[in-house]
């Protein structure tokens, strides 16, 4: 076994993106980032709350993803909201350009996380959510809920 770390550590989910879209397809992708970028994902200084992809020139950006800046990297650290480059194959980019222009989906990052010491990106291929889908999934999770704790009250021994 190599000296490299194996698995997948998940950094920080994209909760929100659950709630206002429907996800239709996932991809993973890479993200380029500085050096002091990657320790502050590593400390899980990361915000997803509010980023979105977007293609320009080819090129796959995520806008509005922050990351703290690195108390240790002083005259190093970059802008904590600065877009970053994802990193795909042309012809995925081409795919996913085709498919948001033509459906009226967006791209949006529903999660960050490490891959053999690499962070990659999950993106969603996302439809948003109407107001009436949004209460019908809250009713559904609610539903659950109560069914999950009436089925552990009555399987408790008396």
């Amino acid at each position: 076994m190599s000296t490299r770390q194996t698995g997948i550590k998940k950094i920080a989910e994209n909760r929100k993106a659950f709630h206002d879209y429907f996800v239709l397809e996932r991809f993973e992708a890479g993200i380029e980032l500085a050096g002091t970028e990657v320790k502050s994902i590593r400390a899980g200084q990361v915000n997803l709350k509010d980023c979105f992809c977007m293609i320009k020139d080819g090129e796959l950006f995520v806008r509005g993803m922050h990351i703290s800046p690195y108390e240790h990297g002083n005259i190093f650290n970059r802008d904590p909201v600065r877009p970053r480059r994802l990193l795909m194959h042309k012809k995925e980019i081409n795919k996913l350009q085709a498919r948001v222009m033509q459906d009226g989906v967006a791209l949006i990052p529903l999660s960050l996380y490490f891959l053999n010491s690499r962070v990659k990106v999950e993106l969603g291929l996302c439809k948003g959510k109407k107001l009436y889908d949004k209460r019908e999934s809250d009713a559904q999770r609610e539903s659950k809920r109560e069914m999950d704790r009436i089925m552990k009250e009555r399987n408790r021994p008396i």
